[in-house]
């Protein structure tokens, strides 16, 4: 039987390595590890323990069951960005949220974790008793926090290229009404209104609000409230003004129900600053 020594020092590993690197499989499977496996002198029954080895090396990172990435150490090849990970995790799938607001130059932030949109009904999950999905899932040395949406609200995304790898991510305006929409997960209200102003002018009004009338009225309402006070024409707001709900909403949906209320816009401005009583 091969020895881990033997496998590491001589060709057997390292070469199975180098031939994924060269097919451009920087991401792959233990699948496609096998269909090489036979032409390095490595046999199917042994490729477990193999990729095991390998792994304890440095020369590739386990993600999840199954599926690895090429690390740094492969000669000529890059690491693999934490971005194509993420597509690689869970499909259907685009960065988003504090991390496409990163992406775009809409916060001067460095968040910690990736986030990752999905319409997929399963999500690679941390594995504990105490583990919950808000927790993340760690893998390659990083945390990503997966949210899962409905298929029909998986839209807004653009394909952007990160290194050697086409990536898939929340353009601007779907970046901003994510921000709306969960607050938490792009820092904090606070954050999602200073990216408003940050996309200044190049928000495209008329995208975001053909996005806005596809989520909610909760959302449709805090961006009218926004882009008026932005000075974006009354015209252009009108269906946003007209979208029809019953009740206030507050502006930061993770803050409490107290400050005043904009009965044009039905928000309640539950802002630091703003809140009474």
């Amino acid at each position: 039987m091969m020895t881990r020594e033997h496998l590491i020092h001589t060709t057997a590993g390292t070469e199975l390595v180098r031939m994924l690197a060269g097919a451009g499989n920087r991401v792959f499977s233990a699948e496609q590890a096998r269909g090489l496996s036979p032409s390095v002198g490595i046999s199917p029954g042994y490729l477990p323990q193999a990729l095991h080895y390998l792994a304890r090396a440095g020369w590739i990172v386990p993600l999840r069951k199954g599926l690895y990435a090429l690390s740094g150490a492969v000669a000529g090849s890059l690491s693999v960005h934490e971005f194509e990970i993420a597509m690689a995790l869970v499909q259907p799938a685009a960065i988003s949220h504090w991390s496409a607001l990163s992406y775009h130059g809409l916060t001067e932030q460095v968040p910690r974790h990736i986030f990752v949109l999905t319409s997929a009904r399963s999500v690679p999950r941390a594995r504990g008793k105490k583990k919950h999905a808000e927790d993340g899932y760690p893998a390659g040395g990083t945390i990503y926090r997966f949210v899962q949406v409905k298929p029909e609200r998986f839209f807004g995304i653009e394909d952007v290229w990160v290194n050697e790898a086409r990536i898939k991510i929340t353009d601007p305006e779907r970046t901003l009404l994510d921000g709306l929409l969960a607050p938490q997960y792009c820092g904090d209200i606070s954050e999602v209104l200073h990216a408003f102003d940050a996309r200044g002018p190049k928000l495209d009004v008329d995208r975001i609000i053909e996005y806005a009338l596809k989520l909610d009225g909760a959302t449709v309402k805090r961006l009218g409230w926004i882009l008026e006070n932005q000075g974006v024409t009354p015209a252009l707001l009108a269906r946003l003004l007209m979208f029809p709900i019953k009740g206030y909403r507050v502006l930061d949906s993770t803050g409490p129900r107290r400050g005043p209320c904009d009965a044009r816009w039905m928000i309640q401005l539950n802002l630091p600053g703003r809140m009474t009583g």
